[in-house]
C-alpha cells in the first residue's frame, strides 16, 4: 500500500494534464500557423503551382533551317522517317523497368534486346555509348530506320508496346550531293541535356527538352539560327488525365536557312585530292627511315583570296556525319573516338597545328626587310651554316652562292635565313638579351597574325604557336619540375635534353632563333592561319577573317542577312615590299621548288604563286606544307608524315586549280570545264516563298594529272 498522500497524487496528475495541454495547443498553434503561411501569405504561389500540375504541354519540334552551299545546294537538311520512340518514364513504371517491351521491340525490329537497352539508358561518366545524354523525360529514339511494315505492327498492337511510339519525324541528313561529305566543317547534333536547358533557361534562345542542338562545325556555330523555335500546346487536364481545356500555347517558327561559302563541286574535289595525296604519299619511300611515309592525316583549305569565304575545307580522316542521326552505335562512336580511330572529328584545317617549314620563310623575309636587310641584297647560301660545333644544313645540302632574299624564297635556301636570324639574336643581346629587345622575327610573326586564332566562324579553333621569349619561360615555369626530375646519370638524347631544359630552358638560345627562321623547333601553325597569310599576299596586305557562313535567310525568304567579310589586321610590309614577296613566290612556280609541279600551266593568264615546305618533327616523318594563291584564290594543303612539300601535296593542290580554272593536261583553259573560274558573288535565288532553288549537281570529273618530275622542298 503506498504511503503517497492523496494530495501528492492529485497534484501530480494535474501538472501532467497541463503539460498535455500546453503540448496539444503548441501542436494546434503550429499547424494552424503553416496553414496561414501555406494558404493565406503564399497560397496564391502554391495554388498557381496546383494547377499548373495539371497542364500537359505537347511538343511539336520546329523544323531545322538547312545549310547550303553557295549555289543552292544542300549540305545539310532534313527528311521524314518513321521514329521509334521510347518514353523511359512509361518503362521504368513496369514491373521488369520495361524489360519485356523491350525484348517484343527487338523482335519487331530486327535488332538486339541488349542494343535497345541500352539506347535507353542514361549517360553518366561511367556508362559507355550508346546511352542518351538527353532529357530522361523526353521520348528516347530508337531508330529513324522503320519500315512502314514495323510501325504499323507497333501502333496496331498497342497494348504489347506501352511506352513505345512509331510515327513519322524529320530527322536531320547530311546528303553529300556530288560526292561533298563536309563532314568536319557541317558538325552534328545531339540532344539538349538539363544542364543546357538550365543555361539556356533565361537567355535569348531558350530550349526545350525536345530540342537537338549542334555539336560542332556550323551547326553548333549557328545553332540559334538553325534551331527554330518549337510549337508548344498546352492543355488543362484532371487528375485522372482527362482534358479539360486549352491554357496558352506557342506558336512554332521553322529553322532559319544558313547559305554558306561552300561550293560541293569544289568541296568534293578538294577531299578526294587530298584523300589521294595521302595515298600516293603512303607508296613512296621515306630515305631517312628506310620505310614509306605513313600520311596519317591531312588537310587542305581553299578560299577566296579577296574576302576570306571559304570555298573548301577538307580534314582526312574523315568520317560520315549521318551516323549521329537518331543516336549514334556503339560500334560507330568507338570508329570515331577509340585509340585507333586517329580521331576523325577533328578539324585539322582548324584545329590541326604543326611546324609550318620553308612556307612560313615569308614572315621570316618580311622579318628581315623590316629589321633593315635590303630585299635586294647580296646574301650567302651555302650549304651549311655552323655555330658553336652545331651544323645546320640546307635541303639536302645546296649551295647557290651569293642570292637576294626573292631568290632565297625561289629556291627555298635556309641557309640564307639560318644566317639572318642568328644575326638578330646577337643584336638583341644573345644569351644575355638587352632589357628591351627588337625580337624583330618574332614581333613580326604576331603582326602576320600567327599565335592567336583567325576569327573563323567555326568552333574550337586552335591558336597555333609563336615560340618567343615569353612563351619560353611560360614554358619553362610549367615543366621544370618534371625536367630536373630527370635522373642526372642517364645519357639517353630525352634525359640530356630535360637537364639542359632545365637549367636553360627560359633562355632564347641561338639554335631556337636559328630554327624558327624557318619555321621550325616549337612553332605551330594551322593551315586555316597559313591560308589567311597566303591570301594576304595575294589581296595586297589584308588580313580577312576566314568565314563560312555567307548569309542567313529567315523560313519566309523575306529577311536575308549577309554576313560580310571582316578583317583583323595587315600584313606589316610596305606596298614595294609585298611586290617583291609576290614576284618572288610567282618565281618559286616558274624557275623554284615548285616549278616541276606547275609546268605546262598558262601563267601569263592566270598567275600562279606557291612556296614549298617539308617540316622535321622529331620522332616522326616529314611534314608536307604546299601554300600557293592567285589572284582569286589560296590553296594551302597539309600531310602529316607525307613527305616533301611538292612531292606529297603539290599534284593534289594543282588538280584542284585545274578544276577550278578548267585548265586541261596541255595547259590550254577549257571554259565550259572550269568549275568556279571566279569566286561566287551573289546568292542563290529565293522564291516568293521563300524555297532555294539548287541547280542539279553530278560528281565533277577527274582534274587534268599534273605533270611529274623531281621531288623538291
Amino acid at each position: 500500500m503506498s504511503n503517497i498522500p492523496e494530495t501528492g497524487k492529485t497534484s501530480r496528475v494535474t501538472i501532467r494534464l497541463v503539460a498535455l495541454q500546453i503540448l496539444v495547443f503548441s501542436l494546434l498553434a503550429t499547424l494552424g500557423g503553416r496553414l496561414w503561411y501555406l494558404q493565406i501569405r503564399n497560397g496564391q504561389e502554391y495554388a498557381a503551382k496546383a494547377r499548373s500540375n495539371h497542364v500537359q504541354q505537347v511538343i511539336d519540334p520546329a523544323t531545322r533551317g538547312s545549310i547550303l552551299d553557295a549555289r543552292g545546294v544542300p549540305l545539310a537538311d532534313n527528311q521524314t522517317r518513321l521514329v521509334v520512340s521510347a518514353s523511359r518514364t512509361d518503362l521504368l513504371k513496369m514491373k521488369d523497368d520495361g524489360k519485356a517491351v523491350l525484348a517484343r521491340l527487338a523482335k519487331v525490329l530486327g535488332m538486339s534486346a541488349q542494343e535497345i537497352r541500352n539506347k535507353v539508358r542514361l549517360c553518366d561518366a561511367k556508362t559507355p555509348q550508346p546511352c542518351w545524354n538527353g532529357s530522361p523525360y523526353q521520348p528516347i529514339p530508337i531508330t529513324d530506320k522503320a519500315t512502314t511494315q514495323q510501325a504499323l505492327q507497333i501502333r496496331e498492337r498497342s497494348e504489347d508496346f506501352p511506352g513505345i511510339s512509331a510515327q513519322p519525324t524529320a530527322v536531320r541528313r547530311y546528303p553529300a550531293l556530288g560526292k561533298a561529305n563536309t563532314a568536319q566543317v557541317l558538325g552534328y547534333l545531339s540532344p539538349v541535356t538539363d544542364e543546357e536547358i538550365k543555361k539556356a533557361k533565361d537567355g535569348p534562345s531558350p530550349l526545350l527538352r525536345s530540342d537537338q542542338v549542334g555539336r560542332s562545325g556550323l551547326e553548333r556555330q549557328y545553332d540559334d539560327y538553325l534551331r527554330g523555335k518549337a510549337a508548344v500546346t498546352r492543355y488543362e487536364v484532371d487528375n485522372l488525365g482527362r482534358v479539360i481545356g486549352q491554357a496558352n500555347s506557342d506558336k512554332g517558327q521553322a529553322g532559319s536557312t544558313l547559305v554558306t561559302s561552300i561550293d560541293a563541286r569544289v568541296q568534293a574535289i578538294a577531299e578526294k585530292q587530298l584523300d589521294q595525296a595521302m595515298k600516293d604519299a603512303r607508296t613512296q619511300m621515306d630515305r631517312n627511315t628506310g620505310t614509306n611515309y605513313k600520311a596519317d592525316s591531312g588537310a587542305v583549305v581553299v578560299m577566296e583570296a579577296k574576302t576570306g569565304r571559304v570555298v573548301a575545307m577538307a580534314s582526312n580522316p574523315t568520317y560520315d556525319p549521318n551516323a549521329w542521326v537518331g543516336g549514334i552505335s556503339g560500334k560507330d562512336y568507338a570508329k570515331l573516338t577509340g585509340k585507333d580511330s586517329n580521331y576523325p572529328l577533328l578539324n585539322r584545317a582548324i584545329q590541326g597545328q604543326a611546324a609550318p617549314g620553308s612556307i612560313f620563310k615569308v614572315v621570316s623575309t618580311s622579318a628581315a626587310v623590316n629589321a633593315g636587310y635590303p630585299f635586294d641584297g647580296h646574301y650567302p647560301c651555302t650549304s651549311s651554316y655552323s655555330i658553336g660545333g652545331q651544323v645546320f644544313r640546307n635541303f639536302e645540302g645546296e649551295s647557290q652562292g651569293d642570292i637576294s632574299l626573292g631568290r632565297a624564297l625561289e629556291v627555298s635556301c635556309d641557309t640564307v635565313f639560318y644566317r639572318i636570324g642568328h644575326d638578330e639574336w646577337k643584336k638583341d643581346g644573345g644569351d644575355k638579351p638587352v632589357k628591351s629587345p627588337n625580337d624583330w622575327f618574332y614581333k613580326t610573326a604576331h603582326q602576320f597574325g600567327l599565335g592567336k586564332e583567325t576569327g573563323i566562324d567555326l568552333p574550337n579553333e586552335v591558336t597555333g604557336r609563336v615560340p618567343d621569349r615569353q612563351w619560353k619561360n611560360a614554358f619553362w615555369k610549367a615543366n621544370k619540375d618534371s625536367w630536373c626530375a630527370h635522373p642526372k646519370d642517364a645519357n639517353d638524347y630525352v634525359s640530356k635534353l630535360a637537364r639542359e631544359n632545365c637549367l636553360e630552358g627560359m633562355k632564347l638560345h641561338a639554335y631556337d632563333s636559328i630554327n624558327y627562321a624557318i619555321g621550325q623547333g616549337d612553332t605551330l601553325v594551322t593551315p586555316i592561319q597559313m591560308a589567311t597569310i597566303y591570301g594576304a599576299l595575294s589581296n595586297g596586305g589584308t588580313l580577312y577573317n576566314p568565314t563560312v557562313g555567307k548569309a542567313v535567310v529567315s523560313p519566309d525568304g523575306k529577311s536575308v542577312q549577309t554576313i560580310k567579310p571582316t578583317s583583323h589586321g595587315h600584313l606589316p610590309d610596305t606596298p614595294g615590299t609585298l611586290k617583291q614577296i609576290d614576284a618572288a613566290l610567282q618565281g618559286v612556280t616558274e624557275r623554284g621548288t615548285a616549278a616541276w609541279r606547275f609546268q605546262g600551266w598558262p601563267q601569263d593568264k592566270i598567275p600562279m604563286h606557291a612556296k614549298t615546305g617539308t617540316a622535321e618533327v622529331y620522332g616522326k616523318q616529314t611534314t608536307s606544307w604546299f601554300a600557293t594563291y592567285t589572284k582569286d584564290y589560296t590553296i594551302v594543303m597539309t600531310i602529316s608524315q607525307g613527305g616533301t612539300g611538292s612531292g606529297a601535296s603539290g599534284p593534289a593542290v594543282r588538280n584542284i586549280y585545274n578544276a577550278l580554272y578548267g585548265v586541261n593536261d596541255k595547259g590550254e583553259i577549257d571554259e565550259k570545264a572550269a568549275l568556279l573560274p571566279k569566286p561566287e558573288g551573289g546568292l542563290p535565288k529565293i522564291e516568293s516563298d521563300g524555297t532555294i532553288i539548287a541547280p542539279p549537281i553530278k560528281p565533277p570529273a577527274d582534274p587534268s594529272p599534273s605533270p611529274s618530275g623531281s621531288p623538291q622542298q
